[in-house]
């Protein structure tokens, strides 16, 4: 595949960088874009990345800025999320909206940015880190299950608009990943419930068949093939990343 020009939201740590350091890997010309300079200045000074950019997702006007600054783009990774847990009665309106501000509506804010341009150009990719949550239900996950429905279902029904134009639009699902934001439901469980370190990680596998978290790079590599040359037949599809997981 001819080099091309990439934007990964929240790229500067976990599977955002996985995959911002794997479309570099393949010669594309990559800008990762999150809240933290000095998380992205690591990730650019690693190689992972060629420019950053910090930006707020839920910030339209800066997001819409920086996705122009950007130049054109041929590839969009739109991984920035937030999770968390609570249950459903606990789950207050701000929460909700806080969920779906970073894990929805920035989707619609880049897409929208973006799409016109790789319309245009007759070439595409527009890729969501949404989550096997988004295909199923997730107790005490409330918001954030169906912020990630709302991915998948945006996800699909763009897929059917564009896919006369060259242009591709699709989701990777993974199941729980070996990320910081795992490393923090860990501790949360553990303060919450009291259990081991390790008891508490085995709440997170247990529904894997593998029996064990999905590795950034793993999401990584989906993220890829999706944005390669060979995938311009998968369109509209929620690419499951999870051992196994249903």
């Amino acid at each position: 595949m001819a080099a091309k020009r990439a934007v990964v939201t929240g790229g500067g740590r976990g599977i955002g960088r996985a995959v911002a350091s794997a479309l570099s890997a393949a010669g594309h010309a990559v800008t990762i874009l999150g809240r933290n300079e000095l998380t992205l200045r690591a990730a650019v000074e690693s190689g992972a990345a060629r420019d950053y950019r910090v930006v707020d997702v839920t910030d339209r006007d800066a997001l819409m800025a920086a996705l122009a600054a950007a130049g054109a783009v041929d590839i969009l990774v739109n991984n920035a999320g937030i999770a968390d847990s609570e249950s459903f009665v606990k789950t207050d309106d701000a929460h909700f909206r806080r969920m779906m501000a970073v894990n929805f509506e920035s989707v619609v804010t880049a897409t929208r940015a973006v799409l016109p341009g790789m319309i245009d150009r007759k070439f595409g990719r527009v890729i969501s880190v949404a989550s096997i949550a988004g295909l199923k239900g997730a107790a005490y996950a409330s918001a954030y299950a169906a912020s990630k429905h709302a991915v998948v279902g945006l996800t699909r029904s763009i897929a059917l608009e564009v896919a006369r134009h060259g242009v591709t639009v699709n989701a990777v699902c993974p199941g729980y990943a070996d990320t910081d934001i795992m490393t923090e439901n860990v501790k949360r469980v553990v303060a919450r419930t009291g259990r081991t370190p390790e008891e508490a990680m085995a709440v997170f596998t247990r529904d894997n068949p593998q029996g064990r978290l999905v590795t950034v790079d793993e999401v990584a590599d989906a993220v890829l093939w999706l944005s390669g040359d060979n995938a311009s037949a998968i369109n509209g599809q929620a690419i499951v990343v999870s051992g196994g997981e249903g």
